[in-house]
């Protein structure tokens, strides 16, 4: 008895919903992207020049400790403060910059024994190895959100919009028949470094202690 013989699989079918399910994946699939937090690292510097000596005034310390607590200038302070006595001492204005320049921009109280100018103040952060992500981020959102009202302050008083809206901006310099001497881009990068010169984001995150 002749043996039959057995059925062909079409292949063919199997592999078209292979490629079609490979295609699936492909497009439905999202990898996700490690996120941190943008800060720009000094340039090394070989040479053999010792650093300024920064006064006590001009340093404005805030610490998270293990259970989570702020200290301010060795001070508790709750997180809800922190941004405006931050806005304070960088605002302070009560001497002169290493050019002599005294603050005429800065709205502070001028204390003496607060920081001298914007670019001399230096916020340096702490925290412990045990302090919770969430407190840390917390904390360093308040810092950086105090940098920026003051920014967007005096980005109002010069170009009166708001610091950094572009199309706004962009319609001040039209405004100023500057449209056709300069680009969209050039003009709004210029006068965002302007902002910045004036209130420079020195915010210092020294390593928490080893235990």
């Amino acid at each position: 008895m002749a043996k039959r013989a057995a059925p062909e699989v079409n292949a063919g079918s199997m592999a078209d919903i292979a490629f079609l399910l490979l295609i699936f994946f492909l497009v439905t699939t999202t990898i996700e992207k490690d996120k941190g937090l943008l800060r720009s690292l000094p340039p090394i510097d070989d040479s053999e020049v010792e650093p300024p000596i920064i006064k006590q005034k001009n340093l404005f310390t805030v610490n998270i400790n293990r259970q989570n607590q702020l200290l301010v200038e060795e001070e508790l302070m709750e997180l809800k403060d922190l941004r405006q006595a931050a806005i304070d001492f960088l605002d302070n204005g009560g001497s002169e910059n290493a050019e002599g320049q005294k603050c005429d921009y800065c709205q502070g109280n001028r204390d003496a024994a607060s920081s001298d100018h914007p670019d001399k103040a230096i916020i340096s952060m702490k925290h412990d190895r045990e302090t919770t992500y969430e407190q840390y981020m917390d904390v360093q959102n308040e810092l950086v959100a105090a940098y920026n009202f003051l920014r967007e302050r005096e980005a109002k008083r010069l170009y009166k919009k708001f610091y950094p809206d572009a199309e706004n901006v962009y319609r001040a310099m039209l405004d100023e028949k500057e449209k056709n001497q300069f680009s969209k881009d050039t003009i709004l990068n210029g006068r965002i470094e302007v902002i910045k010169k004036l209130y420079p984001m020195k915010l210092s995150e020294a390593e928490p202690d080893k235990n």
